[in-house]
């Protein structure tokens, strides 16, 4: 679909609503129309088909299995037991039977089909959760820092995002009218939007709050970031970050994963107005006449970062003051138990690709169903695709920990190696229609692959960042990684390497479009290398740009403004 094509449908699309309830009530197809699969995902939805079933229902003459994906605005990723317990009804009675925690802190609910859209909106919103705007080109699912140990700075934090992404909802009643059954009132179709206007922004848009020293949210990946400075354990700021982000196209230089600059420091209270700021910017400046060159990234590019910088102070009245010091020591989660600064204790959970279900070797999905019956704390998804049990009591920690030996719950951290427990993988096929390759579904295979080598050169338990992405757009921030894959085609990838454990730095394409043994057989000297000549607490990233068999990215964006002190 063109860029002009998009634009288009949102203008005429009386603020989103279209023709969705025409095509929601078409008995004859499993499918929307057209337009109407654009606007569904400003509504937290993608129409998908099951692509494993493609050909033959090609051959049968049958139209493909259409199915949806419906995905939640849950700012932190963070809900209390009683919404999981609804969200897990949810995912039993209308979606296939599990739970998938996204890299952006949301569930992801697969496999609902169209008659049972309605139902599962309601079901969600029952549960006092939304999927407005989770999806589409409006800000999305904002992510904060999971980091347990620091419970007054999370809560901080965990407020000024929830209340920055109330703040740029959208608008619009159609969400509330379409699936909600709402009455029309005058002016319906018109409302007006301060700050998307009438087309909304010209791409999606991603924003992350992180606090140092955890980069858990991988900051630098988002169109917007807020590093938290705390001081005396009390939050007085935040170092603003600009122009992050992943997706990239195969082949065209023209498109790009980028890492954010960070360009100054604000005081909590001008946080709505310069996020406002730099979303109004973004709007009015986008590329809306080539949609792969659309995302902030690419205007900061295109613009000049000193104007874009100057215009977001204009816009908010304020101007930036000196970005504060800060340090990060890694991207990953502490699994595990930790106590936080209030007695209270945290356990980090780990899920292959945030996949949680019931099958023959664990019970995953009722494991936590049982957890959060009992557990009168909260939980809290991480951007790593993990799970936090939140505040459990030191009276409490017996009980939970009964309940996750009895289901497996600590098999990903208990039986899993250090190269398995940090990696991240998209879902890709056969969902996504954007998918070249498998991911999530390869995740396991070609860890297992993998390992082996590692434990021949005696870096069996070595921290190596891997994600895998089923297409460049990288949903799985492959680019930030230490070894990533990056599907070109069924069975072949790119291998990206050289990115850091602090998700500070690109990694770059060392081989391309290659199968798993080219993969494995390029991977198996270099990691000798590493196991022989790497410093004390060199990460394997680090060791390949000392050593240079890895040159800093070619992209014109890499220079950043303070990152090099703190690397």
């Amino acid at each position: 679909m063109s860029s002009h094509s998009v634009e288009d449908i949102k203008s005429e699309s009386r603020r989103l609503r279209g023709s969705l309830l025409d095509s929601l009530a078409d008995p004859v197809t499993g499918a929307l129309r057209e337009s109407d699969q654009t606007l569904i995902k400003y509504h937290g939805s993608y129409q998908q088909d099951d692509r494993d079933l493609r050909d033959e229902r090609r051959r049968q003459k049958l139209e493909p299995a259409f199915q949806f994906m419906i995905r939640t605005r849950t700012p932190g990723g963070v809900v209390s037991p009683e919404q999981w317990l609804k969200l897990d009804a949810i995912a039993t009675r209308y979606a296939n039977h599990s739970l998938r925690i996204t890299t952006r802190q949301a569930f992801q609910f697969h496999g609902v089909i169209k008659r049972e859209l309605k139902p599962t909106m309601q079901a969600i919103n029952a549960a006092l959760i939304d999927t407005l705007a989770a999806c589409g080109d409006v800000n999305r699912n904002v992510l904060v820092a999971a980091n347990p140990l620091l419970s007054r700075a999370h809560a901080q934090v965990q407020d000024w995002a929830a209340r920055l992404s109330e703040h740029l909802l959208p608008n619009t009643r159609a969400y509330y009218e379409i699936w909600l059954d709402e009455e029309r009132v005058a002016g319906s179709g018109e409302e007006e939007e301060p700050i998307y206007g009438a087309t909304y922004l010209p791409r999606k848009f991603k924003i992350g709050f992180a606090v140092p020293p955890i980069n858990d949210v991988d900051v630098f990946a988002n169109d917007l970031g807020f590093i938290a400075i705390l001081e005396d354990g009390q939050l007085v700021g935040f170092n603003l970050v600009i122009g992050g982000g992943m997706g990239a196209t195969h082949g065209d230089a023209e498109t790009y994963p980028r890492v954010g600059n960070v360009v100054g420091f604000l005081t909590p209270e001008r946080l709505l107005d310069v996020a406002t700021a730099v979303v109004t910017t973004q709007r009015d400046l986008g590329n809306r006449e080539l949609r792969k060159r659309a995302r902030f990234k690419y205007t900061i590019d295109d613009h000049g970062l000193d104007k874009v910088v100057a215009e977001i102070e204009r816009r908010s009245g304020f101007t930036l003051q000196a970005a504060r010091d800060f340090r990060f020591d890694h991207n990953g989660d502490r699994l595990g138990w930790v106590e936080g600064e209030d007695g209270r204790w945290h356990l980090t959970l780990h899920f292959f690709s945030g996949r949680i279900a019931d099958t023959l070797q664990h019970s995953h999905l009722t494991g936590l169903r049982e957890i959060a019956r009992v557990h009168r704390g909260e939980f809290r998804m991480t951007a790593n695709q993990n799970l936090v049990v939140a505040g459990v009591p030191g009276g409490e920690r017996e009980r939970i920990e009964a309940l996750v030996r009895t289901h497996g719950l600590d098999d990903g951290h208990r039986l899993g190696t250090a190269l398995a427990r940090a990696a991240v993988a998209c879902v890709a096929l056969p969902t996504c229609g954007l998918a070249m390759a498998e991911a999530e579904r390869y995740l396991p295979a070609f860890s297992a692959r993998l390992q082996p080598l590692l434990d021949r050169h005696g870096l069996s338990e070595a921290p190596i960042l891997l994600r895998i992405s089923g297409c460049p757009n990288g949903c799985s921030r492959p680019y930030l990684a230490e070894i990533a894959l990056v599907g070109k085609a069924p069975g072949r990838y790119n291998l990206m390497l050289g990115g850091d454990h602090r998700g500070q730095r690109l990694n770059t394409l060392y081989r391309e479009n290659i199968s798993e043994e080219d993969i494995l057989a390029a991977l198996d000297p270099l990691l000798a290398r590493y196991a022989k000549e790497r410093e004390a607490g060199e990460g394997f990233g680090d060791f390949l740009h000392r050593s240079g068999v890895i040159a800093l990215p070619p992209y014109p964006t890499h220079r950043q403004i303070a990152l090099e002190l703190h690397a």
